[in-house]
């Protein structure tokens, strides 16, 4: 007997993995019974309509390359926006429900990471686990928004059989609520210590940052002053992953002649630009909806051994390595710089925490929610 499973995510599937992915993954390798949806962010038809580059339709439903048809990717497209009110939501319900009925999906579990989806699950009876991996309610929201997503998470808090969280953060806030189960990030740990080649975008002196790079996180005026420092020992401030900043702050980054923003890379080739960094840097904002976060980046700069300089946000706070400086914004920059001019020795840390256990820990959730 098949288990069925219906993921309403924040992110698409495609070469930058997250959370979502890396679980997923797991789990189907895991059982091979276990059958998935993977509902990706709508298309938004009338943004592509005003554009002026013509009506885009979205990705629709497709099958995953790798999983023998076991996982399916849909990207439904929003034919209303949100401001139509309760009718642009309830069509893209209905979407998702077509989705489902067509791949035979049978009373499938619901795992909410997209909190917008919470009309999905008083509208079906199907057992539902919120997985929170963001404080949204902390985030430099307009108030409309902030309104609709406290509503949406009342629903998730009362309605769902499971609530889960990443960080000791979300944690604290969360659980006077109801009871959460902390399930944190990790990191492929085996395949980010393999040896790599040095990739040949990397400059020689380089202080690397690997992520979405957004103002909900990324402190912009740090990087350019962070990027002053480096110039003064001939290095540059490497940006490696998605850009979703606004024009004007990726115009300002661009114009500065030591910061290289390299744009997003492949999950399979984010360790080569980790293992050859200078200095590994995380400079971030610091505030409560950075204190909410678990990041993936932890992980994954433990995993490679190199030398960190990061601001006093969730996880790296808490870490005394000897490779880890800790810095506020004021002594960021020359922490960096002074990283870039030493080109310290890699230091492997002995544990750090691998998918697969986290892999366990969801399934543990999930595992009751199919017993009906």
């Amino acid at each position: 007997m098949s288990r069925d499973l219906v993921v309403l995510s924040l992110e698409s599937w495609d070469d930058i993995w997250r959370r979502n992915q890396y679980l997923i993954d797991g789990l189907l390798r895991r059982d091979p019974s276990l059958r998935v949806l993977f509902v990706e962010p709508s298309n938004d038809l009338l943004h592509s309509a005003i554009s002026g580059r013509g009506v885009k339709r979205g990705r629709g439903l497709r099958a995953a390359q790798g999983y023998e048809g076991r996982l399916h990717l849909f990207q439904p497209d929003k034919l209303m926006p949100r401001v139509a009110g309760p009718a642009a939501d309830a069509l893209l319900r209905g979407e998702v429900r077509r989705a489902v009925r067509r791949l035979g999906l049978s009373s499938p579990v619901l795992w909410v990471n997209d909190p917008s989806w919470a009309g999905l699950v008083t509208a079906t009876d199907w057992p539902s686990v919120y997985d929170m991996t963001d404080d949204w309610l902390a985030a430099d929201r307009p108030d409309r928004e902030l309104r609709r997503i406290a509503a949406n998470e009342r629903v998730l808090m009362a309605r769902c059989a499971a609530v889960v969280v990443c960080s000791e953060g979300l944690r604290e806030t969360r659980s006077s609520q109801r009871d959460v189960v902390l399930v944190p990030n990790a990191v492929d740990v085996e395949r980010y210590r393999l040896p790599r080649v040095r990739p040949a975008d990397l400059p020689e002196r380089a202080a690397v940052y690997v992520g979405t790079q957004h103002e909900d996180r990324l402190d912009v005026e740090l990087v350019l002053r962070t990027a002053d420092a480096a110039a003064s020992v001939d290095g540059s401030i490497v940006l490696v992953g998605p850009s979703a900043l606004a024009a004007a702050n990726v115009a300002r980054l661009a114009a500065h002649p030591r910061v290289v923003l390299l744009g997003p890379r492949p999950f399979t080739d984010v360790p080569a630009y980790l293992q050859h960094a200078t200095v590994l840097v995380v400079p971030h904002v610091v505030n409560d909806f950075t204190d909410s976060l678990d990041p993936i980046k932890l992980y994954e700069y433990l995993a490679v051994g190199r030398p960190i300089v990061s601001t006093p946000v969730a996880g790296f706070r808490s870490l005394t390595s000897a490779s880890v400086t800790i810095a506020d914004a004021s002594d960021f920059a020359g922490a960096v710089g002074e990283e870039l001019a030493t080109d310290r020795p890699t230091v492997v840390e002995s544990t750090v925490p691998d998918w697969a256990d986290r892999v366990s820990a969801f399934g543990d959730v999930l595992a009751p929610l199919y017993v009906r």
